[in-house]
């Protein structure tokens, strides 16, 4: 199959985007994106036109946010839309006239990073994404894993403190409440508030006050050494860390890809969890152990890794 569009659906826009088959980008269309589900389809359809002109397209990859089912086909569930099992493909296919597949955006942009980046060579990786949120993707003997139902790699809501930190998917205790860029933010308001002589960097890049604090500020005063700051990227990477030590134990890749915007930092964060990752490995000092490696693709790693999947079929 030659030419294929991925679709990347965000909070603010719809992106899609021509690819070829050495995960290249051709050309890009983006769209605001409305505020109804409906409006979201249309968008979508919208996109897709505006992307392929001047293309042969031979399918459609949708990364949708979100539980999607074993015929990627319906989205079973999703957080930040009010879709509850939307036949998205049927409706898409209608308005487009292609073929269309949809996937899980995190496990869209593993595939993608396992087909053209930092999962080159590997035939077993785990993806983590470390955004507002924690997402996965299971890619086991060269194939995207997505369990009997379609919904599995949902790392962020494996819950490792009983009882802990209420998260929005309304369970406690969830991984995503430790080692994700919102446990981040609370982290560095919880030492600056404590230790404010130890954040002065950092309060002096936002408003002046705790509540101004923002994740870009973070980034900015650890890069400076603020201690709060470099503390705060330490906690998460303590937990982002374990939590790779688990998954090892569950998978046995031969790597583990962490993307997401947090991993932008880069060896600021990659070598604290790669420590903490070394710490709580179960017969660490006797086992091989996955390499830790930073995403490549960045923001680009859905859209290409949607393409590519429905390049698939």
């Amino acid at each position: 199959m030659g030419l294929t569009i991925g679709v990347d659906i965000g909070g603010t826009k719809i992106a899609a985007g021509v690819v070829d088959e050495e995960g290249r980008i051709l050309s890009t269309h983006k769209v605001p994106t409305p505020p109804t589900a409906e409006g979201i389809v249309d968008a979508i359809a919208s996109a897709v036109s505006g992307a392929s002109e001047g293309h042969q397209i031979e399918a459609v990859g949708i990364g949708a946010a979100g539980y999607v089912d074993d015929k990627r086909a319906t989205v079973l569930f999703a957080p930040n839309i009010n879709w509850r099992h939307e036949p998205l493909k049927d409706k898409v296919e209608q308005r487009v006239g292609l073929p269309v597949v949809v996937e899980n955006d995190a496990n869209a942009a593993a595939w993608g990073e396992y087909r053209f980046g930092a999962g080159q060579g590997h035939d077993d990786v785990i993806c983590i994404t470390l955004g507002t949120g924690l997402g996965g993707g299971i890619i086991i003997g060269n194939k995207l894993r997505r369990g009997r139902f379609g919904v599995a790699a949902e790392f962020g809501h494996i819950r490792v403190v009983p009882d802990g930190l209420l998260c929005g998917c309304g369970s406690q205790g969830c991984w995503e409440q430790y080692a994700s860029g919102r446990a981040l933010v609370r982290y560095a308001k919880q030492r600056a508030n404590a230790t404010p002589e130890n954040a002065t960097i950092l309060l002096s890049l936002g408003d002046g006050t705790v509540d101004g604090i923002e994740g870009k500020h973070i980034s900015q005063a650890a890069r400076q050494g603020d201690p709060v700051s470099v503390d705060s990227f330490r906690e998460l990477a303590r937990w982002a860390g374990a939590g790779l030590a688990d998954l090892a134990s569950l998978f046995d890749p031969s790597a583990f890809i962490v993307g997401g915007g947090v991993s932008d930092e880069g060896e600021l964060v990659l070598d604290p969890i790669r420590k903490s990752f070394r710490r709580w490995l179960i017969g660490g000092e006797w086992r091989p152990h996955a390499q830790v490696l930073a995403a490549q693709l960045g923001g680009k790693a859905g859209l290409v890794g949607a393409a590519d999947l429905a390049r698939q079929g």
